[in-house]
């Protein structure tokens, strides 16, 4: 797998992959998703690929407190082969280059094959409650 970042050429393979991968959902719209994130770190938007095809997305962001990272998606059929985990190694990376002291990231609870992912990974659940407020609808 090649690691990039993101490229506009990139948005309907992109756009598959996440429905593919079940990320989807009817209050965020792909994208003006992808158009928020190139705007603020869009270097930080990435993809992997086998044979130029895309395979696998992550989003990553600092914020100046906390790295956050969005839309880990790895295809169906090349899930459990270690791509999940090289994309996040290259988005942690990224964050400690930049001197970033912790990385955030959101799951549904009832994800629970994402939830070992980042277990696995050393994640662990904080205790903490996610809050949230649309300053914009996608709808």
């Amino acid at each position: 797998m090649q690691i990039r970042s993101y490229r506009p050429s990139d948005e309907s393979s992109v756009i598959d992959l996440w429905h593919k991968c079940d990320l989807i959902r009817s209050w965020n719209d792909p994208e003006k998703d992808i158009k928020r994130k190139l705007k603020v770190q869009g270097e930080w938007f990435l993809v992997g690929t086998i044979d130029d095809e895309i395979m696998a997305s992550v989003m990553a962001g600092y914020d100046g407190h906390r790295g956050w990272v969005n839309y880990l998606a790895v295809a169906p059929e090349h899930q459990k082969l270690g791509f999940g985990q090289k994309m996040m190694a290259e988005a942690e990376q990224l964050l400690r280059q930049v001197g970033c002291p912790k990385l955030n990231l959101q799951l549904r609870d009832s994800n629970t094959e994402a939830i070992k992912f980042y277990q696995k990974l050393r994640y662990q659940i904080d205790d903490v409650i996610s809050f949230g407020k649309r300053l914009e609808s996608d709808e």
